[in-house]
């Protein structure tokens, strides 16, 4: 009796609820811990069923490890159970229970020692709902949320929005953390390499760069990434890139029409002024040949401003790519084109197909055609409008027999120019399709031999 009474004292005293139970599951004894556990004084379950306390979503899960265990063959094993019991006030309180197979000879059961993990349960279940609803976001977002280690080797994390801007599968990411250099833009590798350097150091960085082969590289995104640091020490890097495509086009657009208004449109005002002075100071000027050079002056001041005006409609609306059947832009653009240049020799050879473009895909038609047309060597221009399709691609060419396009309109078309006070473009037309075809992510491509030009702009063929 006296080895019994110590172990029992003990028993009271222990933070864990100790109880003896039968084979069904009946209680037959239960230590003082029950009381702040579960509220119930000891001698309240004495006789009690045990699984009658379990929740019922839980109790056939319990019940069968229970007998699993307890009809074992194994000389000794243990098995934990994690359920709800009821307590005394009808709540449930998470209990996590050590059972062992061997009954007690002493104490006359199988004893089950039981502690409350109901808070751990609780902090588990609100990281899990904080992690649900991060990953909601991430998954909604346009903006790539990722997370590597601190030297670049491991993937820790990657939203979706990753393949739509970089045009490459998270899976190769995951294979491979460093691939997604090989969806920037070549030129600005070095930028990026530089950026994961200072990273890994733990500075943090900011920086724009342009990314997706599959677009011609020209998507622009703004990446900003932070080290993340434990002991002083960088263990992960995180960070979002940012599509801002749309921001750079405004800038640029806001810089061409600064550029038109300090030189082009300032050289035609010029020439408006100095006629009209000429005019008012010398009696025996032209007055009909000075006129005409006004208005000329003023048509293509007229000229600009509409251009420009749908430029900034453009821009400023977003538009997006739609399904759009190229035949019809032709005919239409061509159409117009045909009134006002009745001795233009305009030959179109349209395949039938549809692109993925914006429906002012037509205005960057017209606009080719009518550079062609307006930059002819001869009277009678001849302008050659194709479409043929290629895969998955669409390719529309306009081919002219005019000199070579100047080098600053060619590089406006190819998305390469950077206006300087000394080095512009004729016009805001070839801007125009410039930024319609890299709006609907195509490609613009130009060549020139000794029978003319030939511009070709590679679109998406809609499926």
């Amino acid at each position: 009796m006296r080895r019994v009474e110590p172990t029992t004292l003990l028993l009271e005293y222990t933070q864990d609820k100790v109880a003896v139970v039968e084979p069904d599951g009946t209680y037959t004894y239960v230590n003082g811990a029950v009381e702040h556990i579960l509220g119930y004084e000891p001698e309240r379950l004495l006789g009690e069923n045990a699984f009658e306390y379990v929740h019922p979503d839980d109790r056939a899960s319990v019940h069968e490890q229970f007998a699993a265990l307890t009809g074992a063959d194994v000389a000794f094993e243990t098995d934990t159970a994690t359920y709800r019991h009821r307590a005394s006030g009808g709540d449930w309180v998470w209990l996590e229970s050590r059972m062992a197979n061997l009954a007690d000879s002493d104490l006359g059961g199988y004893v089950v020692s039981s502690r409350d993990i109901t808070d751990r349960v609780e902090a588990e279940r609100e990281r899990r709902e904080t992690r649900d609803r991060l990953a909601e976001l991430a998954d909604a977002t346009d903006d790539v949320l990722w997370v590597f280690d601190s030297d670049w080797s491991e993937l820790l994390f990657c939203n979706p929005a990753y393949e739509n801007l970089f045009g490459r599968p998270v899976e190769e990411l995951e294979g491979d953390p460093r691939s997604f250099l090989e969806g920037v833009y070549p030129p600005d590798r070095p930028v990026a390499r530089e950026a994961m350097e200072r990273l890994s150091n733990g500075e943090p960085t900011d920086q724009e760069i342009r990314v997706n082969p599959t677009t011609g590289y020209n998507r622009w995104v703004w990446v900003q990434g932070e080290p993340i640091r434990q002991d002083g020490e960088v263990v992960r890097i995180a960070g979002f890139t940012r599509d801002v495509t749309h921001r750079r086009r405004r800038e640029r657009q806001l810089l061409v029409i600064d550029n038109f208004l300090r030189h082009n449109i300032r050289n035609q005002l010029n020439v408006v002024l100095g006629n009209v002075e000429t005019l008012e100071t010398d009696s025996e000027a032209d007055a009909a040949e000075r006129t005409a050079l006004i208005r000329r002056a003023g048509e293509t001041l007229l000229e600009t401003a509409e251009k420009q005006r749908e430029i900034v409609d453009i821009l400023t609306e977003r538009p997006r790519a739609a399904t759009t059947h190229v035949g019809d832009v032709v005919e239409v653009a061509v159409a117009s084109l045909r009134d006002r240049f009745p001795a233009a020799d305009i030959h179109v050879d349209v395949a039938d197909a549809t692109v993925r473009a914006p429906s002012e895909l037509q205005c960057a038609v017209a606009e080719l055609v009518e550079n062609a047309i307006c930059h002819s060597r001869g009277d009678a221009p001849r302008v050659e409008v194709t479409v043929r399709t290629r895969g998955d691609r669409v390719e529309l060419a306009v081919s002219d027999d005019g000199p070579p396009i100047p080098a600053p309109d060619r590089r406006v078309l190819l998305g390469d120019h950077e206006m300087t006070p000394v080095d512009h473009s004729r016009g805001v037309g070839l801007w125009l399709v410039y930024w319609v075809v890299d709006i609907a992510n195509g490609q613009i491509d130009h060549e020139h031999d000794v029978d003319g030009n030939t511009v070709t702009v590679t679109l998406r063929r809609a499926e």
